[in-house]
């Protein structure tokens, strides 16, 4: 199984830039850039924000494992119905209109989960 984990610190960043990337509606007979989800009928579009890879979901489970100091406890169990053994995020139209990527590694960005959380909730 193979996922991509966004660290919320690179999801904010990169809303934070969008709010300077506005869309314009384009005029009227333009078309709309190859890869753009830009609507061609209003000033609105859809943009991914992940790491555009993947990671194992084991290797998720390891860092959280590490950085907690404890193993976990895996129930192995077959496929889900409806699940998908791969999905990952395409940010590319993000790196367009910003220049940004979001790139911060699973294992630095449990480090900093587990490190908020523990000072937000006291434990």
């Amino acid at each position: 199984m193979w996922r991509d984990f966004t660290c919320v610190d690179d999801l904010v960043e990169g809303i934070r830039l969008l709010i300077d990337a506005v869309p314009v509606r384009p005029a009227p007979g333009a078309g709309v850039p190859e890869g753009d989800s830009l609507s061609k009928d209003a000033p609105y579009r859809i943009v991914n924000i992940g790491n555009s890879d993947k990671v194992k979901l084991l290797d998720f489970v390891d860092a959280i494992e590490e950085v907690l100091g404890k193993k976990a406890v895996r129930n192995y169990l077959p496929m889900q119905k409806g699940d998908v053994p791969a999905t990952w995020a395409d940010a590319s139209l993000l790196k367009t209109l910003t220049g940004y990527s979001p790139k911060t590694d699973i294992r630095d960005g449990m480090r900093r989960f587990v490190a908020w959380y523990r000072d937000y909730y006291g434990k």
